[in-house]
C-alpha cells in the first residue's frame, strides 16, 4: 500500500447516529482542493469475513437469503461479523458452522478488502476452507438460509452475470479463478521452457535422389 500525506483535514466530528453494529458520524473537513465540506462516515463495529468452503470435488458452498436491504432475494458466500478484538479467521470458522454446519481442516487468508471506501471505513476479508465436514446448521434467529453447492467454475459465472451482487462473494470468487489462471499459465511457460528443443543441423536428413 502507498504511504502518502493525507491532503484531507478535519476539522471536527460528531456521531449522529449509533448502534450495536454501526456508528454514524458527521465530519467537518477541508478536502484536498480547499473548500469546506461535510462528510458522512459509517463506522463499523465488525470486520466483515467470507469463507470460500470448497469440498473434494471442487464445489462451492453458497449461502442464499433476503436481504432486507435491499427487498431482495441475495445468493452469498457463507459470511458474518468479527468484533474489533477477535481474530478474522476464528470469525471464519465460526460463521461457516453457524451457516452452513460446515468444519474445515484447512484454513488460508485470500484477500482483504474495503467493502465501500467513499462512505465506510468497514474492513472484509475472505478465507479459503477446505477438507471439508458436515455438521449441522445454528444460524441466528434474523436468519432464514438456503444453502447450495455449485462447481467453483459455475459460481464464477454466477458473479460475472449478475446473479451473485454481493460484493465481498464477486470479489473473492473472481481472486481464487484469477489466482488459478495465474497458476495454471505458470505451470504452462515453466513446462514449455523445460520441454528439449532438438539440436541444430540434427534433424532428419534428406535422402539424396
Amino acid at each position: 500500500m502507498e504511504n502518502r500525506r493525507n491532503p484531507w483535514t478535519t476539522l471536527s466530528s460528531r456521531t449522529v447516529y449509533d448502534n450495536p453494529w454501526i456508528r454514524v458520524e458527521e465530519h467537518d473537513v477541508v478536502n484536498p482542493n480547499g473548500g469546506r465540506n461535510r462528510y458522512g462516515k459509517v463506522c463499523f463495529k465488525n470486520r466483515a469475513v467470507a469463507i470460500i468452503a470448497l469440498d473434494a470435488d471442487d464445489n462451492v458452498y453458497l449461502v442464499g437469503q433476503h436481504r432486507y436491504t435491499l427487498g431482495e432475494f441475495s445468493w452469498e458466500l457463507p459470511m458474518g461479523g468479527a468484533p474489533l478484538d477477535e481474530d478474522p479467521l476464528d470469525a471464519a470458522v465460526r460463521e461457516l458452522k453457524e451457516e452452513t454446519g460446515l468444519s474445515a481442516r484447512h484454513w488460508r487468508e485470500l484477500m482483504k478488502l474495503h467493502t465501500s471506501n467513499s462512505v465506510t471505513d468497514e474492513v472484509g476479508f475472505v478465507y479459503v476452507a477446505e477438507d471439508l465436514t458436515v455438521g449441522e446448521q445454528c444460524p441466528e434467529e434474523t436468519e432464514a438460509l438456503t444453502v447450495k453447492a455449485l462447481p467453483f467454475a459455475e459460481a464464477c459465472r454466477w458473479a460475472l452475470d449478475g446473479r451473485i451482487t454481493d460484493a465481498i462473494s464477486v470479489a473473492g470468487l473472481l481472486r481464487l479463478a484469477a489466482e488459478r489462471g495465474l497458476a495454471a499459465e505458470q505451470r504452462s511457460v515453466k513446462g514449455t521452457a523445460a520441454r528439449p528443443t532438438a539440436a541444430p543441423g540434427r534433424g532428419k536428413r534428406r535422402r539424396a535422389s
